[in-house]
């Protein structure tokens, strides 16, 4: 008897301390604290040019970070992408990107979009500049590829 009350109150705490805490944030509705993409934000651009090895540093962390689900090549076919169910764009098609602004791509880098987390505080800005340059160097890839 003596240690069920003490049990009890333990119990009790617990359930007040959880019906009260703030939902996980990847539970909240979609959009409810998401930021929102300004024209300011489209209009930048991009102050980082491409160079061999700018591209070979993020293309290392693409590879870690980004290929599970947008693919090795930038082909939207990455194996979680596949598990999630998810459409990617094939950035190997210039078309697929052809509307899209450096400053967009910056944007959805920095902040994330839908199920994909920000690079935001991960990363340098000069570092997410030039995932803007390598998710462009994908189709100029295919481009050169073709004779």
């Amino acid at each position: 008897m003596r240690m069920t009350l003490p049990v009890m109150g333990a119990i009790l705490l617990a359930s007040f301390g959880l019906s009260s805490a703030k939902p996980y944030a990847a539970q909240e509705k979609p959009g409810s604290t998401e930021p929102k993409m300004t024209p300011e934000d489209t209009a930048k651009k991009n102050p980082i040019p491409p160079t061999p090895e700018g591209l070979a540093e993020v293309r290392k962390l693409y590879g870690y970070n980004c290929a599970m689900c947008h693919g090795k090549t930038g082909d939207g076919k990455g194996d979680l992408a596949a598990d999630m169910k998810l459409e990617l764009r094939d950035w190997r098609d210039a078309s697929s990107l052809e509307k899209v602004t450096d400053g967009e791509l910056f944007w959805i880098i920095s902040n994330g979009k839908g199920k994909m987390p920000g690079e935001g505080d991960r990363t340098k800005e000069r570092v997410r500049w030039n995932f803007v340059n390598l998710v462009r160097s994908f189709a100029k890839k295919e481009v050169a590829d073709k004779p």
